[in-house]
Formats: structure tokens, sequence, C-alpha cells
């Protein structure tokens, strides 16, 4: 029992950090009070948030409180003491149900304050950063004789946040005694669900029990909340039988651990002999060389569990009544600050102290009810100790510190300093330009309390803010810093900058912080794994084996065979894996139709982030329909006649009711569901076979086989064209054997008559189908008179075209076979032709000139030129001289009249002697027909 002066003299005992990191989540786990005190229990919360709402409070995962908070509105709930500590022995070193979670939308602070007359404590909540996997146990040393220490311990209470979380304890003294378990083996390993804990506290009334559990490793497979200290404790030095105090403080896991840290002396006189103030520290790695101040020299090497005690002496005095120390050491270790409040030794506390860096908050709003106990309203005096870098411009409650209340330099460490403000009360804010962190010490009437509230999330680590693994994880990173960016396996995530992140891939999860001046700082790897995904599915099987190939749902990893299993057998049939391609085979058993169930499991191929999934596979075992064969004819297609349109729902291949059918063009189509035909109603296709996949309401289906047949067009054998005079009329006969007749005339008989020359169709009907016929009724082509050749007095005609043989006439009466006509008059005539069509003639007019045979070129008025300027009207009319030898001597034409006077060149006359020549034209008629007209003539060159 601790002792205490009945006087006015205010006697202040030190206890634990009085307010919690900002968070959204909150934990508090139990402890075990061996001692005679009873103590009320209140939870006090404040924000700074100006928008007020709700905190739930729950035990055991089942809510027994809710308070609305804002900033400037904090608020107390009684907390029942069943909820968070026990004196029965048999509550202790089993699961149990204390133990208390508080959540709230926004981020606030929260603490369990304990109050009692004569003792007093606060434990703080460090929010998300106080839940981790790994933990080394905490306690002060119980330096009080062994005969005056059976109302003293140490305890820890360890609390899961998830369900199933296998916990080992191990390093701990071997002659240790735990309370309900006085021999325990070395190492400790127990199971907790959400909202279960687990005290382990041993009475200080036995050697190992007084520091024996210092040190001790904690570690879970998944996060739990940590408070430890004794209940009660006394650690002074040099006095082993004075009180004792309540002492105790939330831990913090290894993974928000440092390697910097500061101390400000406490209230405690500095004629204190007891070494109560000071600090204890805990290695969490072997060859840790502990450093104070600016020593050069470690004062302890420590290995992983050990402990070094810091003494008062340590302290450096800074002026002004002002001591701090500087703590530095070559690994990550827990500190904790050991304080008192009076010249005693009963007025015992400690706190954990968070590390110096730089990315500590930039501000503590707000920190409500500074100095409120549950049911307490009496004064306390309180000590507000600030850290903070050198140059900065701090503010408390918006007014900066006086010179007597800092900054003061930190012996050993140029960037930092610290300052001390006393009377501090109720609800408090304080600022800095640069990292800060903050702790009061102070107390009541013979009881006191102190501790550090922010900085215990200054460490960048990565935590789950919700769930366990994908889908439902959510990750985030305190939110104290100015910029994020989250990485995913070394690569950035696009548009991923908040202090949160939900991922929805499995892989190694970073965060790159920044904050102020600081470097960048990248968080230590968080693995993220993918849950177990359990799907339904529904298959269904026909009449036969139905080979599954697992596959994932969602997940791009590839299913590894050998780790299919078969987790339910089916029931109405049988189950079996093939190892090496994992495919599992079902046979339902031998005439059985109806419903039945297979689960099986399978897991990726990713080394390192395995998806797993288990599918729930609901079968439906049915019958196949049953189907016939059919065959479809459809009439040619008029454009197209190799085609045919066919309706495709028309063809009778089942009569079972309920199936649904659609169209393949092949047999492997239509088992495997691919080239569909989706214009079965408009089918356009040549003679050949398709295929309806028939489908019942199972799902199972069978395959009928439809023929296709183009109905050819038919048509009349005896309907020819025919070629006739363009004058004349003839008849178009399409003969008997059809079913109907349409003309293009409009009559509906086989034949019809009196038909011109042109085009004709006839539409000629068999059975459902129509066939059109065209036929065409052609002109006969007249022949042509290509030209005519007059010599002398025969004319020869020359035909082209038309049909041979042909018929000659010069009076379209008398008709004869040869193309030569004799002995024709001079002067104008006509010649006719006709061909073996027997139609009208044609006709070509042609002339027959006089012929001259001699001249006698000598000017004297007779004979002296040849003249055929009267053919002048004739077209082309050219005349050309020719010597005996065909040499062309002269040419008579427009130019000279068509005059030739017995010369070569109009001057040179030529010799006496025979001369050819030939008379050309064209008849000015339609073809204009040629002529040409030949002789000779006798020169005669008189002088």
């Amino acid at each position: 029992m601790k002792k205490f002066l009945l006087s006015l003299v205010l006697i202040v005992l030190a206890i634990n950090t009085l307010f919690a990191q900002r968070d959204t989540d909150h934990w508090f786990a139990p402890y075990f009070n061996s001692s005679s005190s009873t103590y009320e229990h209140g939870l006090y919360f404040s924000t700074d948030s100006v928008t007020p709402f709700p905190v739930t409070i729950y035990n055991n995962n089942v809510v027994i409180g809710t308070v609305t908070i804002s900033k400037g509105s904090p608020q107390m709930f009684t907390l029942p003491s069943q909820y968070i500590t026990t004196t029965n022995t048999s509550s202790a070193a089993v699961p149990n149900n204390m133990g208390v979670y508080t959540k709230g939308d926004k981020p606030y602070f929260t603490s369990l304050r304990i109050y009692n007359s004569i003792h007093g404590e606060v434990v703080t909540s460090k929010g998300k950063a106080g839940i981790g996997t790994t933990f080394y146990a905490a306690a002060t040393p119980i330096t009080t004789a062994l005969t005056s220490s059976s109302a003293m311990n140490f305890t820890t209470g360890i609390m899961a946040t998830e369900d199933n979380t296998k916990v080992t304890v191990t390093g701990y003294d071997p002659n240790i005694q735990f309370i309900n378990n006085m021999t325990p083996p070395l190492t400790m390993n127990f199971t907790l669900n959400k909202g279960q804990s687990y005290i382990l506290a041993g009475v200080g009334n036995t050697v190992a029990n007084q520091a024996g559990f210092i040190g001790t490793k904690i570690s879970s497979d998944k996060p739990v909340s940590v408070t430890n200290g004794n209940a009660n404790g006394m650690f002074a030095t040099g006095n082993t039988t004075a009180g004792s105090d309540l002492v105790m403080d939330q831990s913090v896991p290894t993974t928000r651990l440092g390697n910097e840290f500061a101390m400000v002396r406490s209230l405690s006189p500095l004629t204190n002999h007891y070494d109560m103030e000071g600090g204890i520290i805990i290695a969490t790695e072997n060859n840790t060389e502990i450093f104070l101040n600016d020593a050069t020299i470690p004062v302890a090497t420590l290995n992983e569990g050990d402990y070094y005690r810091i003494l008062n002496s340590a302290y450096i005095s800074q002026g002004g009544g002002h001591y701090n120390v500087y703590v530095h050491s070559t690994k990550n270790i827990y500190l904790y600050q050991l304080i008192g409040s009076s010249g005693g030794t009963a007025t015992a506390g400690y706190n954990y102290i968070p590390p110096l860096n730089c990315f500590l908050p930039r501000k503590i709003d707000e920190i409500g009810n500074i100095q409120a106990m549950p049911t307490y309203t009496g004064t306390v005096v309180l000590k507000l100790n600030i850290l903070t870098e050198k140059g900065a411009v701090v503010a408390v409650n918006g007014v900066a510190p006086t010179a007597a209340q800092g900054p003061y330099d930190l012996l050993g460490n140029d960037q930092w300093v610290t300052y001390a403000i006393t009377g501090i009360t109720g609800n408090v804010s304080i600022t800095s330009t640069k990292a800060v962190t903050a702790g009061v010490n102070g107390g009541y009437s013979t009881a006191g309390y102190g501790g550090y509230f922010a900085g215990f999330s200054s460490i960048p680590l990565i935590a789950k803010q919700t769930g366990t693994c994908i889908p439902g994880l959510v990750l985030e990173v305190d939110d104290s810093f100015e910029t994020y960016q989250w990485f995913r396996n070394g690569i950035a995530i696009t548009g991923a900058n908040a202090n949160t992140y939900t991922p929805t891939q499995s892989g190694d999860y970073t965060v790159r912080i920044t904050i102020g001046s600081c470097p960048p700082e990248t968080t230590p790897v968080y693995k993220v794994y993918t849950c177990l995904q359990e799907t339904t599915k529904t298959m269904t099987v026909c009449e036969g084996l139905l080979n599954i190939l697992p596959q994932f749902t969602t997940s791009s990893q590839v299913p590894v065979p050998g780790t299919v299993t078969i987790v339910t057998p089916p029931a109405n049939g049988t189950a079996g894996v093939d190892p090496i391609t994992g495919v599992i085979t079902y046979v339902p058993t031998v005439g059985y139709f109806g419903a039945d169930k297979i689960v099986y499991k399978f897991c990726g191929n990713d080394p390192n982030f395995v998806d797993c999934e288990q599918i729930t596979l609901n079968l439906t075992v049915s019958k196949s329909p049953v189907v016939n064969n059919a065959t479809l004819r459809s009439c040619f297609i008029e454009t197209n006649p190799a085609t045919a349109l066919f309706n495709l729902t028309l063809a009778s291949v089942s009569t079972e009711p309920g199936v649904t059918k659609r169209y393949f063009p092949s047999p492997t189509d239509a088992a495997n569901g691919t080239n569909e035909i989706t214009n079965f109603t408009n089918y356009i296709a040549p003679t050949g076979v398709v295929y309806i996949r028939v489908t019942n309401a199972n799902g199972c289906f069978s395959v009928a086989e439809v023929t296709l047949i183009v109905l050819a067009p038919v048509e009349s054998a005896i309907l020819k064209d025919k070629i006739i005079c363009m004058e004349d009329k003839t008849t178009l006969d399409a003969g008997p054997g059809f079913n109907a007749y349409e003309w293009s005339t409009g009559a509906i008989t086989p034949s019809i008559t009196n038909v011109g020359v042109g085009t004709y169709w006839v539409k000629l009907k068999t059975g459902d189908c129509i066939t059109k016929q065209t036929v065409k009724v052609y002109a006969s082509e007249q022949p042509v008179i290509s030209n005519i050749d007059i010599t002398n007095n025969t004319v020869t005609a020359y035909v082209a075209g038309g049909t041979a043989p042909y018929k000659y006439s010069m009076d379209n009466i008398t008709w004869q076979d040869s193309n030569i006509f004799k002995d024709v008059p001079r002067g104008n005539g006509t010649v006719y032709v006709k061909d073996a069509y027997d139609c009208n003639p044609i006709e070509v007019e042609i002339t027959i000139p006089n012929l001259i045979n001699v001249i006698t070129p000598n000017n004297d008025g007779v004979n002296d030129f040849i003249d055929y300027s009267s053919l002048a009207h004739k077209p082309n009319l050219v005349v050309n001289i020719f010597d005996r030898y065909g040499s062309k001597i002269y040419q008579a034409d427009k130019t000279n009249g068509y005059k030739w006077g017995g010369t070569t060149n109009g001057t040179n006359k030529v010799s006496t002697g025979n001369y050819w020549y030939d008379i050309s034209w064209n008849e000015p008629n339609k073809k204009q027909t040629p002529i040409k007209f030949s002789g000779w003539i006798l020169v005669k060159n008189r002088e």
C-alpha cells in the first residue's frame, strides 16, 4: 500500500501517457490489478473536427456506448471496470472477453484515465499506430523487498483485432510465475478472436517476476494491441519499503520504433535521490549500443530483449530549471520515461516516448480537458513538455511560449530543442512550423500523471484500415503528411495520392510521403494478398460425363493442376481429378436425372502472392431433347438462281415443348455455338445442309440436320429467239406443260401472235415457283452495198452484211443471182439488193458517165481534153490518169475543174499513146456508197 501524508502540501504521483494518437480506431487491452485499490475508469474523447460526429464504444464486439464529439466539445464515457480490469486469478493466462474498441468516422484522440484517491494512471491509445504483430513487453523493475511486493506485479494485456489470431510469447525468465500459470513453458501459444484478450501478469514477491518479463517478445500473425506496466509498481533506488503506484502505458509494434529520443525532466524535486526520474530502454536487436547526450562511448550494449535503466543523473541542466536528456542508439529501441512527482518513492509512473524524426506532425489539435480525471473535481498541476525542431515557430492555443519556457538546446543534437510550460489546463492545441511532439506530467493530491500524446505514427508505415485481404482491404498511412504516392511492386499507381488506398491486386505495396523540408521517405513493403475467393457456379450435365477445367473467376493467375482438390464430392455420381491437367471429371449415376453438387478448390501459379478460389458447382443432370432431321424446299431467287430464300424456323425437327432453337452452318459450329446464323427467317443459301441446335430448359442440346433444296427455274425448251424482217410479224410459243402463263403483252396463253421486232418475257409457273423467261425478236440485218465498180457499160455491185445468198436487180422487178450487170446504158440508174430474208431491198443510185476514149490536145477546140465537171456534185470525186506502166501521172479534181488536157503537170504534153484512168466518188446516199469507173483513153498530140 502506498504511503501518503495528510498534509496541505501538494504531493503529486506520476502516471503514464495522457493522450492518444489522433485516429479513427482505438483499442485498450485490459490489465490485472494485484493491489487492493479500487479504480474508476473513464474514456476521454476529443477531436479537431468542427463537424460533430459519433464515436461508438465496443466490448467483445458489442456496443456498450456512444458519444458525439467536435472541436471544443470533448466528451467522457464512464467505463465500467469489468470491461478493462480484473482481480480474478482465473481470468489471467486464459482468453477473456475484456478490452475496449472505439470507432469513429473521423480522426480523434482518446485516452483511458484511471482514478483512485491515492493512485492514478492514464493509458493513451496510439490508434492504428499501436497495433501490430511484434512487440517487446515493458514494465518497471520492482525494487521493493519481496516481503513488501505482494500488492505489486507486472501486467501485459494482449487484445486481438481480428478473428483467429495466433499469438506467441517467448523470451521471459524461465523461472517466472504467471498468475494462474505458475510453471509456464518457455514459449506460450494461444489463439484469440476479435475483441478477446489475454492477460499475462506476475506478482512481485517472486524474484523472477520483479524484472523477468521486461523485454519478453510478443508475436502474432494478425495485429494486436498491447498494454503493459505494473498494477502496482515501485522502481525507486535506495529505498525498498515505500509504497507503490499504478504504472502503465500502451505499447507500439517494433515497426513504429526509432533510435533518437529526447526527454524533459518531470516535476519531482531535484533533491529526490531515488532515481524516480530516468528511463527504461528495451532492445529489439542484438548488439544495440546506447548513447546519452553527447557521449561517444556507449553506456551499454544490449542484446534482443535486454533492458537498460537511465538514471536521474543523465539529465542535463539547460538553465532556468529546465533539464533534458538526449538518448540515441545504433538500432531501434523502446524508450519509456520514468517520472516522479514528489520527493518520495511512491509517486511513480512511466510513459512511452515517441522517437524524434522529421515526420512528426506539425500540430496537435486538440487535446480535450487535459487535466480531467474521472470523478475528480479538485486542482491539478501540469507541465507541458514540447519537443520540436530547432528554428520552429511554436504556439500553444495560439500563444507563443515565453523565453523562460523555451526553446532549450539538447546536448548532443543541435537539430532539436525542448520547451516546458507549467499550469496548462482545459482544451489544448499545439502548432509548430516544424516537426513537433508534446507531453505532460503532473498530478493531483497524492496522484499524478504524465506522458506524450502525438508522434506514434510519425514513422511512415502502412497499416490496414479495414479488412485483411482483397476484396475489402483498405490500406492507410498517417494523415499528417503533405503528399502521398502509392506503389505496387515498385510501380507508381496513377491517381493514388491520398493517405488511404484500396488495393484490387495482390503485391508489394509502398507509399512515398513528403512533409515540409524532410527528404521523401518510402515506407517498408506491405504485402497484400487476395482472400480465398468463394464462388458459386451452375452447370448442366447432359446424359454423360462432364469435364470441369478449374479457372479463376477474376484472378489473372493460371491454376496449378496439382492444387486442385475436391472439397465436397457429388452425392449422385463420381468425380476425380487428373493430377497432370487438373481437370475434374464428373460422371452422374446411371439413370439419374436431377440436382447434384461438387465443391472444389484450386490455387494459382504466382510464386509470392498465390490466389486461391473455392467453387461450389451446382449441377443439373438432364436428358437431351429428341430431334429428327428435316428438309426445306424453296424457289430460286431470280437475281441469283443458284440460291433460294429459306425460313429455317419452318423445319420441324422437334416436338418437345419449351425448347429453343439456334441455327448453324456446320455440325462443329452447332456443337460449339460458333458462327451462328442470325437471319434464320430470311436465310439465303444454295442447295445444301444447315444444322439446328435444339436446347431444353436445362441447357442440354441435340443437333438436327436440315437439307435445303433450291427449286431451280424451269424454262420453255421451245421458246427461242427469232429473226424477222423489220416490217414482218411472228408468233412466240412457250409450249404446253406449265401451270400458268403470263406474257409481257398481258396474254395468259401458251403462245402470242402478231409479234413484231422487240423483247418479250413470259412468266411460267411450275408448282409454286415462277420462272421468268425472256425472248427476243430481232430485225434481220440488212445487207449493205459496200461499193460499185463501173467499167465501160458493166456495173459490178459488192455487198456486205445481211444473210447470203443475195439477189440483185436494177429495176426492182427482175432479180438475178449475179452481182454483175452488163450493157447498162449510160446515165443515172439504181442498183437493188436483198438477202435471204427477202425483206425490202436496199438501193443505191449510180451514174454511168459518157466515156471519151480519144483526145487530140492541139487547141483546135475539138476533143482537146476530157471533162467530168458534170459529176462535180458527187462527193469525193477524183479522176486519176496512169501511164501504161501504172504510174500515176495526173489527178483531175476540184482544183483543175475535173479536166485533163494530155499533160503531166498542166504544161508538159504527154507522148501520143494509150493511157488508163479511173474515176471514183461516193454516191450521195445514206451509206455513201463508193463508185469506181475505169477505162482507157488514146492521146494524139498533133502539132
